[in-house]
C-alpha cells in the first residue's frame, strides 16, 4: 500500500490520495466532515476501517451534500448529477428576490454596463450604500464557481462595479437572480455521454470599455463542465486574432494541468486532448512558428501553446461560433443560444 501524499490548501482541508495496487482511495477533508471515493468498495470498506481504528468516525453512507452542493446518482444510467438548488433558494430568498419575474437570459445584451453608470452625485452615492451589492454579487460568485458555468460571465462583469455600483448595476445583478429564479432545478449532469476530456475557448474584446478581451473556456468530461472560466486578459490585444491566440495559451495550461490530475486518479491520458477554437486565424499561428510582421510584439510566454501542441499534449481544432460552447462565457447571448450552450455545458432538469 503506497501513500501518493496530502494535498492541503487551508488548515481546516485537504486532500488525501492512497494507492492499493492499480486503485485509488481519495480522502476529501472539510473541517469535521469527509468523504471518501474509489474504485473499489472492498479497498474503501478496509480505509475505513483503517481511519476509524485511529479516528473516531460516523459512517453516514453514500454521499448526498458536499458544501451546499447536492449530489445525486443514477446508476441506471451511469450518471452523476450535481445542484445547488437548495443553496439558490436561500440566496433568493436572503435578498428578498422571491416575487421577481424570472427572466430567460442572466444579462441583457441590449443594455450594456459601463463605469459612467456609477453614481456621481452625493445623493445618489448614499441611496446605493443601502444596497446590498457586494453581499449579492458574492453570493452568486460561489454558484457561478460551483454548479453555474452559465452565469459566469454575468457575475464576473457586475463584480467589475463593486467599488461603486450604480442603480444599472444593481438592476443587472437583479437580472441574475432573475434568471436564477427560472432555472434553479438545472443541473450539471455527468455521464449524459461517454466521452473523456474535451475543452472549448473563446475570446471576445469587442463589448467591453476598457478595451481589454474577456478570455472563456471550459472543459467537458462525459458531457458535464468540469473546468471553466471567465476572465479580463492581463494585456490590451491588437487584434481578435491576438487576442484568440492568449486565450488558447491559458487554456492550454488548464489542460496539461487536467491531463495530469485525471492520469493520478484513473489512468494516463495517452491521446492529445482536443481543443476547439472558433478562430481560424488564431490555429494558424499556434502550428506556425514562422516570422510574422503582425504577430512579432506577441511576448514569448504566449506562444507557450505551440510546444504543447508540438509534444502532442492537446490538438487545436476549429470549432464553428455556434457550436462554441464557451462563447456563453465572453459576452452576453440572446435567450435562444444561451440556453442551448447552458444545455452544452451539462446543466439540465434530471
Amino acid at each position: 500500500m503506497a501513500e501518493l501524499g496530502f494535498m492541503r490548501t487551508e488548515a481546516d482541508h485537504g486532500v488525501f490520495l492512497k494507492e492499493i495496487g492499480d486503485d485509488i482511495i481519495i480522502l476529501a477533508v472539510h473541517v469535521d466532515d469527509c468523504m471518501i471515493t474509489g474504485s473499489s468498495m472492498k479497498h474503501i470498506s478496509n480505509f475505513k476501517v483503517e481511519m476509524n481504528a485511529k479516528y473516531k468516525l460516523t459512517d453516514l453512507g453514500p454521499a448526498h451534500w458536499l458544501l451546499g452542493i447536492k449530489i445525486t446518482r443514477d446508476l441506471a444510467n451511469n450518471s452523476i448529477s450535481l445542484s445547488q438548488e437548495a443553496y439558490i433558494e436561500s440566496i433568493i430568498t436572503r435578498f428578498n428576490f422571491n416575487d421577481l419575474k424570472p427572466s430567460l437570459i442572466p444579462i441583457d445584451p441590449s443594455v450594456p454596463l459601463s463605469k459612467s453608470q456609477s453614481p456621481s452625485k452625493l445623493e445618489d452615492i448614499a441611496k446605493m450604500k443601502n444596497v446590498p451589492y457586494r453581499e449579492a454579487v458574492g453570493s452568486l460568485m460561489y454558484a457561478a464557481m460551483g454548479t453555474r458555468p452559465d452565469i459566469a460571465f454575468t457575475t464576473s462583469t457586475v463584480a467589475q462595479f463593486s467599488d461603486n455600483p450604480g442603480w444599472a448595476h444593481w438592476e443587472a445583478v437583479k437580472r441574475i437572480f432573475r434568471y436564477l429564479l427560472g432555472t434553479q432545478k438545472l443541473e450539471l449532469v455527468y455521464g449524459g455521454e461517454n466521452r473523456g476530456l474535451v475543452g472549448y475557448v473563446d475570446a471576445d474584446g469587442a463589448s467591453q470599455e476598457h478595451r481589454r478581451a474577456i478570455s472563456g473556456y471550459v472543459f467537458l468530461v462525459d458531457g458535464g463542465a468540469v473546468s471553466w472560466s471567465s476572465k479580463k486578459q492581463e494585456l490590451v490585444t491588437l487584434s481578435t486574432t491576438e487576442a484568440e491566440y492568449v486565450a488558447a495559451t491559458h487554456v492550454a495550461k488548464e489542460a496539461v494541468w487536467l491531463r495530469r490530475l485525471l492520469g493520478e486518479l484513473f489512468k494516463s491520458v495517452e491521446t492529445p486532448t482536443t481543443l476547439f477554437s472558433d478562430s481560424k486565424s488564431a490555429i494558424a499561428l499556434a502550428h506556425d512558428g514562422h516570422y510574422h510582421a503582425r504577430t512579432k510584439h506577441i511576448d514569448i510566454r504566449y506562444h507557450f501553446i505551440r510546444y504543447i501542441i508540438e509534444a502532442s499534449t492537446i490538438k487545436l481544432v476549429y470549432c464553428p461560433t455556434n457550436d462554441m460552447t464557451a462563447d456563453t462565457l465572453t459576452k452576453a447571448l440572446p435567450s435562444v443560444k444561451a440556453k442551448h450552450f447552458a444545455n452544452a455545458l451539462g446543466l439540465c432538469t434530471v
